[in-house]
């Protein structure tokens, strides 16, 4: 393990400033999103961004792996290749820990790393609760002292 270390180390400083092989490696956590934020628009709705969704399932293809969950009038693919020992039942909610991946046609797909059943979550509340903790994290990132 020492040496793998030094060996990156020493690609990082081969590689100049401002480079770090860790970062390539770095998993990051989910952004918390509706589907609502997942709109061409959104600062969001970026190529790579790492995102954590909630819908209920409309569609799941056991061929291709790819479920389709809906909020609203929004809709959104997740690729589930990756996901094991998840059972997939249209009408139930899911949540997805994944990465954003926008198709040629500026359509996204979340790539799932994580998956899980949601069933009995009040969509409404979920949503009320993310609007406060936005607003939550907007007075503290301007006000740190508060």
């Amino acid at each position: 393990m020492l040496y793998f270390l030094k060996l990156l180390a020493e690609l990082e400083a081969l590689l100049g400033d401002g480079f770090s092989l860790m970062a390539l490696f770095e998993i990051k956590s989910g952004a918390l999103v509706t589907l609502q934020d997942l709109r061409p628009s959104s600062p969001f709705f970026k190529q790579g961004a790492s995102l954590r969704i909630t819908g209920k399932l409309h569609g799941y293809s056991l061929e291709t792996g790819i479920a389709t969950i809906i909020d609203g009038d929004d809709i959104l693919k997740v690729n589930t290749e990756h996901l094991r020992d998840l059972s997939f039942q249209v009408g139930s909610i899911y949540q997805f820990i994944g990465e954003l991946r926008i198709q040629p046609e500026n359509e996204g797909v979340l790539q799932a790393r994580v998956g899980r059943k949601v069933d009995g979550i009040d969509l409404n509340l979920y949503h009320q609760s993310l609007l406060l903790l936005r607003q939550f994290q907007a007075n503290h990132l301007n006000n740190p002292a508060t």
